[in-house]
C-alpha cells in the first residue's frame, strides 16, 4: 500500500485524474505525523524534499511545523534528519542551485567548495517574490528561538548527512535574518565553539560551508567577533591558508580571508590581539613575487586584493592612532613594508592590484616617520635608478594612466608627507633655485609641470600635492615664496604665488581653478609673510572681490566660495604691513564693493557642495569621476576651521580688533608669566630632588652614626655593670672589715703592719686623686680650647656652611659631650670608691689597740688583706680603661677639629658650650671641696688618737703636711683657671 502511493506521487501512471502537488504535499504531511513506522516517514520526507523546489510556498507553509518535529523526535535516523534539513534549506534559501543526486551515495562525491553558484533570473519581479518568500520561511522557523538552539545541537552529529545539510541552513538563516540569529547564538551555551568546530573537520565540503556560515555570522557583530577570535580562530584560518597555497590557492582562500577581514574591520581588540599574537608575521610570505608576473590566474588576483585590504585594516586612518602606529611599526619590522614595495616597483604586475598596493603603501607609512623614512630611500629598478616617489608622480601627472591609480598615487604622496616636516622640506627644497638638477627629474619639477600643464586633472592633483607639502608647516611656506619661474624666452622670471594667480584670472576650467585656490588657501593661511606677497600684487584683490560679487551659474559657485575664503584668509591673517591693504581697508572694499551679508553667503558655498561632505569622510581620495574630483580632505578641515573665524573677522570693527589685539596682547604676557613659572618650577623641581638626594645621603650617614652610638651605649653599659659589680664587692668587703675591726685591733704584733698597709694604701688612692684631678685639668683646658676655636671659626666662616653640614656637627658635639659626661661619672664613682677606702682607713685607725690575739682573727685579717689585694688589681684594670678611654675621646676631639676647619660653629652653641663649662666648674668645685672635707675629717681624726694617747709617727705627720701641701697646690690651680678663663 505504502510503495503504491509512493509511486502515485513520485511519477508514476496510475489510472484516474492526477492530484495537484498541494494536494499530494498535504498527504505527505498527513503521512509524516501519522506513520508510526520510521520508514513510511523517512520516505515521506524524502518526497518532500524532491517536491520542495518545484512547490516551495506548499512544502513551507504545511511541511514546516512537520520539518521541525522530525527534528526534534527522530534524532536517531540520521537519514530521516538530512532529509527533513535539506527540505528546509530549500524552503529557506533565496539561492537557486544546482539539483543535487538524491540516491544513496550522494556522499562518495561531494562538492570540492562551500560556494555554490547563483543562476541568474531573467524575471527580477520573481526573483524578488523568491526572497520575500524565503523571509518569510525564515521569520516562522525563527518564531521559536529554540529551533536555532535545536540545529545548533544537531552540528554536533558528525554524520555527513546531518552535519552538512545543517551548516547550509543556518547559512541560510542567517543571510535572511542575521541580526535575529545572532542574538540567539550568542545566548546560546557554546554556541558559537560548536560553529568553530568546523573549521577542524577533515571533510573539505564541511569545512568551507563552515567558513561561509562563520562569514555570515561575524557580520556587523562585535561580540560575536570577539568570541571567534578568541577561540583561536586566527591561527586556524591561517593555517588553512597557508595548506592552501597562500595567494596562488582556490576559492576557499578567499573565504577565509574575507573572514579575517571580517574579524578584523573595526575591532580594535582584535586588531590587537592580531598583533600581539605575531600574526602580521605571518602574512609577509603572501606578498612574495617572483620576476615574471604575467599570467596571473582571476583567482590569484581576488586573493592578493583580498591580503592587500587586511594589511589595509590594520592601518587604517579610523583605527586609533596608538594602534595604527603599532602597527605600523611591527610592519617595518618584520619586513612586510619592504615587501610591499617590492611589488610597487616590479613588472608585469596587473594594474587594479598595483593600485590596492599603493593605497596599501600609503596607509602603512602613514604618520610613521621610520616608515617614510624607508619609503623616501626606495628606488625604481630603472636606469639611472629613480626613486620611488618621483616614478609615482611622473604617473600621477600623466594623463594616460587610468584614473583609480592616478588617485591611488595622490594617496600615497599625501600619507608621505602626513605629519612628515622633513619629506615636505626635502619636496620643497626640490623647487629651489640652488637644488635644481638639470640632469635629473625632480618631485617638485614634475608637480610644476602637472600644475600648469593642459590636462585640468594633472593641474588638481598636483596643487593638492604641493598644499601638502606646505600643511602645517609656517617654515616651507616661507620658503615656497623664492621658488622662480621662468614662463617663456626673454621675460623675466616669475614667482610660484604669482603665476598661480594668474592662471586663476585667465579663466581655466573649473578643476583647475579649484585646485589651485586650495593651494593658495594652504599656502597663505597662517603666514603673514605669504599674505603680504599675495596682496602685494595689485591685480589680486580687484580680480577676488569681482569674482566674489558677480551672479554666475551654480557650477562656478563653487569658484565664488573659495574667492572668499582666500579674501578672508587675507583679511584674517594681515599683519598691516601693506597700507593699501590692511584689514580695516580689507573690510570697508568688501562692504562696499560686495557686502558683508553678500560675502559670508558666498563663502558658505563651499561648505555647502555636495561633494563637500563627501571629502570630509575619510582621507583617501576616491571619486566615481574625474569631473566629481574637487576636495581634499585635508582642506575641508582647514575650511571648517577657518570659516567661522573669518566670519567674525568681517564683521569686526576696529575698536573691537583693538580690544581683541589688547586681550591677545594680555594673553601673550600671561603666556610667558605662565612660561617663567614653568621654569621657575622646573628649577625648583630640579633643587628639589637634588635635597632629596642629600636627604637620603644625609639619613644613611645618620643611621650609620646612630648604629655607633648604640655600639658605644652598649659598651658604657658593660662598663656600668661590671661597675656595679666592683660596688657590690667592695660593700661587702667594707662590711668583712668593720666587723673584724675590734678583732684585728687586739692582734699581737701586727697593728703597726696593719696601719702601714693603710697608709699605703691611703697614699695609694691620694697618687689616683692627683691623677683624676690633673685629667679634670686637661679637659678644662681642651674645653676653653675648643670653645675659642668655635668662636674663631664663626668669625671666619660666617655665612658658609648649608644647614645639613651644621647638622652633622651638632650630633658629633653631642655625641663628645655625652661622652664627657660618661667619663665624669666614672670619675665621680672612682673618687666614691676612694672615700670607701679612706673611711675604712679611719675606722682601723681609731680603733683601739689590744693585746690578746687570736688565731681566728689571724686568718680573717689575712682574708683581708687578699681582698685588698684584689681590690687594687680592679682598680688598675679600672685605670686601662680610662686609658682607653680618653685615647678614644683624642680621637673624636680629632674629629671634632677637622669638622671645625669645615663648618662654622653656630653661636647659640658655643653659649651652651659656655655653660657646660660653668657647670663642669661647679662640679670640680664641689669635688675639692668634699676632698677638703675629707681630709680636715684624717686631720681631726688624728688629734683625737693623740689626745687619747696614741703615738702618731712623724710619717704620717709629714703625709699631713703633703695633704695641706697638695691643698695649696689644688688651689693655685684653681686660681690660674679662673685668671685664664
Amino acid at each position: 500500500m505504502t510503495m503504491n502511493f509512493f509511486r502515485g506521487v513520485m511519477g508514476g501512471q496510475p489510472a484516474g485524474p492526477q492530484p495537484t502537488g498541494a494536494e499530494t504535499i498535504h498527504k505527505l504531511c498527513d503521512r509524516v505525523a501519522s506513520s508510526t513506522l520510521l520508514e513510511d516517514r523517512r520516505d515521506a520526507v524524502r518526497a518532500l524534499k524532491s517536491l520542495s523546489k518545484k512547490y516551495r510556498l506548499e512544502v513551507g507553509t504545511q511541511a514546516m511545523d512537520h520539518l521541525v518535529h522530525i527534528l526534534q523526535t527522530d534524532r536517531s535516523d540520521s537519514e530521516i534528519l538530512g532529509y527533513a534539513l535539506d527540505t528546509l534549506y530549500n524552503i529557506i534559501c533565496n539561492d537557486e542551485e544546482e539539483e543535487q543526486d538524491e540516491s544513496e551515495d550522494m556522499a562518495a562525491a561531494p562538492p570540492v567548495s562551500g560556494k555554490h553558484k547563483n543562476v541568474p533570473v531573467s524575471d527580477e519581479n520573481a526573483q524578488k517574490q523568491e526572497e520575500d518568500l524565503g523571509v518569510l520561511f525564515t521569520d516562522k522557523f525563527l518564531g521559536d528561538s529554540e529551533n536555532v538552539t535545536l540545529l545548533l545541537t544537531l552540528l554536533e552529529e558528525f554524520d555527513f548527512h546531518v552535519r552538512w545539510p545543517g551548516v547550509k541552513l543556518l547559512t541560510a538563516l542567517l543571510k535572511n535574518q542575521c541580526n535575529q540569529v545572532q542574538g540567539v547564538i550568542l545566548v546560546s551555551p557554546m554556541g558559537v565553539s560548536r560553529l568553530m568546530d568546523l573549521l577542524a573537520d577533515s571533510r573539505e565540503v564541511i569545512r568551507n560551508d563552515g567558513l561561509l556560515l562563520l562569514q555570515q555570522l561575524t557580520k556587523g557583530n562585535a561580540a560575536i567577533q570577539k568570541i571567534v577570535a578568541f577561540e583561536n580562530a586566527f591561527e586556524r584560518l591561517l593555517d588553512i591558508i597557508t595548506e592552501e597555497g597562500s595567494s596562488d590557492g582556490g576559492i576557499v582562500v578567499e573565504d577565509c580571508l574575507l573572514l579575517l577581514v571580517n574579524l578584523l574591520r573595526n575591532n580594535s581588540s582584535n586588531q590587537n590581539f592580531f598583533k600581539e599574537g605575531s600574526y602580521i608575521q605571518r602574512m609577509k610570505p603572501w606578498f612574495e613575487v617572483g620576476d615574471d608576473n604575467s599570467g596571473w590566474s582571476a583567482q590569484k588576483v581576488t586573493n592578493l586584493h583580498l591580503m592587500l585590504q587586511l594589511v589595509r585594516v590594520m592601518v587604517s586612518p579610523v583605527n586609533s592612532p596608538g594602534a595604527t602606529s603599532s602597527c605600523q611599526k611591527s610592519m617595518y619590522q618584520c619586513g612586510l613594508l619592504q615587501q610591499l614595495c617590492t611589488i610597487l616597483m616590479a613588472t608585469g604586475v596587473p594594474a587594479d592590484i598595483l593600485t590596492e598596493t599603493i593605497n596599501t603603501v600609503s596607509e602603512v607609512i602613514r604618520g610613521s616617520q621610520i616608515n617614510q623614512d624607508y619609503f623616501a630611500s626606495v628606488n625604481a629598478p630603472s636606469n639611472p635608478p629613480r626613486p620611488a616617489i618621483v616614478v609615482l608622480l611622473m604617473s600621477m601627472v600623466n594623463e594616460r594612466q587610468p584614473f583609480v591609480l592616478r588617485c591611488a598615487v595622490l594617496y600615497c604622496f599625501q600619507c608621505f608627507l602626513y605629519k612628515n616636516q622633513k619629506g615636505q622640506g626635502e619636496i620643497v627644497a626640490t623647487l629651489l633655485p640652488s637644488t635644481i638638477d638639470a640632469n635629473s627629474i625632480s618631485a617638485g619639477q614634475l608637480l610644476c609641470g602637472g600644475l600648469f600643464s593642459a590636462d585640468s586633472l594633472s593641474n588638481w592633483c598636483a596643487a593638492v600635492a604641493l598644499a601638502h607639502a606646505l600643511q602645517d608647516n609656517l617654515t616651507q611656506k616661507e620658503q615656497l615664496l623664492r621658488v622662480q619661474l621662468a614662463t617663456s624666452l626673454g621675460k623675466p622670471p616669475v614667482s610660484l604665488l604669482q603665476q598661480c594667480t594668474n592662471i586663476l584670472s585667465q579663466g581655466s576650467k573649473v578643476q583647475t581653478r579649484v585646485g589651485l585656490l586650495m593651494l593658495l588657501c594652504t599656502w597663505i593661511s597662517n603666514c603673514p609673510i605669504a599674505v603680504t606677497h599675495f596682496l602685494h600684487n595689485q591685480e589680486n584683490v580687484p580680480f577676488l572681490t569681482g569674482q566674489i560679487s558677480e551672479n554666475l551659474g551654480e557650477d562656478e559657485r563653487l569658484v565664488q566660495g573659495l574667492c572668499a575664503l582666500l579674501l578672508g584668509i587675507c583679511i584674517y591673517y594681515n599683519d598691516n604691513s601693506l597700507e593699501n591693504y590692511t584689514k580695516e581697508k580689507l573690510k570697508q572694499l568688501i562692504e562696499k564693493r560686495i557686502g558683508k551679508e553678500n560675502f559670508v553667503e558666498k563663502l558658505g558655498f563651499v561648505t555647502k557642495h555636495e561633494l563637500y561632505s563627501r571629502a570630509a569622510q575619510k582621507p583617501q581620495p576616491v571619486f566615481p569621476s574625474p569631473e566629481q574630483m574637487l576636495f581634499d580632505h585635508e582642506f575641508t578641515k582647514l575650511v571648517k576651521e577657518l570659516e567661522g573665524v573669518i566670519t567674525k573677522a568681517v564683521h569686526k570693527t576696529s575698536e573691537e580688533e583693538k580690544k581683541e589685539e589688547e586681550v591677545k596682547k594680555t594673553l601673550e604676557q600671561h603666556d610667558s608669566i605662565v612660561i617663567q613659572y614653568k621654569d621657575l618650577i622646573r628649577d625648583q623641581d630640579t633643587q628639589i630632588q637634588e635635597l632629596r638626594e642629600q636627604v637620603s645621603t644625609l639619613s644613611l650617614n645618620s643611621e650609620q652614626m646612630h648604629n655607633q652610638i648604640t655600639q658605644q651605649q652598649s659598651q658604657i653599659q658593660q662598663h656600668k655593670d661590671q661597675y656595679n659589680i666592683l660596688k657590690l664587692k667592695l660593700g661587702k668587703d667594707s662590711q668583712g672589715l668593720s666587723s673584724s675591726q675590734g678583732e684585728g685591733a687586739h692582734v699581737n704584733g701586727l697593728h703597726s703592719e696593719e696601719l702601714s698597709q693603710l697608709r699605703e694604701e691611703v697614699e695609694e688612692l691620694r697618687r689616683q686623686h692627683t691623677l683624676q684631678h690633673t685629667q679634670l685639668s686637661d679637659k678644662d683646658s681642651l674645653i676653653n680650647t675648643l670653645r675659642c676655636g668655635a668662636a674663631a671659626a664663626a668669625q671666619t666662616t660666617e655665612g658658609g656652611a648649608g644647614g645639613s653640614d651644621n647638622t652633622e656637627l651638632l650630633r658629633e658635639v653631642e655625641s663628645l659631650r655625652s661622652r664627657v659626661q660618661a667619663q665624669c661619672a666614672e670619675i665621680s664613682q672612682l673618687q666614691t670608691e676612694r672615700q670607701e677606702l679612706i673611711r675604712r682607713a679611719e675606722a682601723v685607725s681609731s680603733a683601739p689597740a689590744s693585746s690578746s690575739e687570736s688565731s681566728a682573727d689571724t686568718v680573717k685579717l689575712s682574708e683581708l688583706e687578699s681582698r685588698l689585694a684584689a681590690q687594687t688589681t680592679e682598680t688598675e684594670r679600672l685605670k686601662e680603661e680610662c686609658r682607653g678611654l680618653r685615647e678614644g675621646h683624642a680621637g673624636l676631639e680629632q674629629q671634632l677639629a677637622s669638622a671645625q676647619s669645615t663648618v662654622a660653629i653656630e653661636q647659640t652653641e658655643k653659649t651652651k658650650l659656655q655653660q657646660e663649662v660653668q657647670e663642669s666648674k661647679k662640679e670640680q668645685d664641689d669635688l675639692l671641696m668634699l676632698l677638703a672635707d675629707q681630709d680636715q675629717k684624717i686631720l681631726n681624726l688624728k688629734q683625737r688618737l693623740r689626745d687619747l694617747g696614741e703615738t702618731i709617727d712623724e710619717d704620717e705627720d709629714e703625709l699631713d703636711t703633703r695633704d695641706q701641701f697638695g691643698e695649696d697646690d689644688d688651689d693655685d690651680d684653681e686660681e690660674d683657671e679662673e685668671n685664664n678663663d
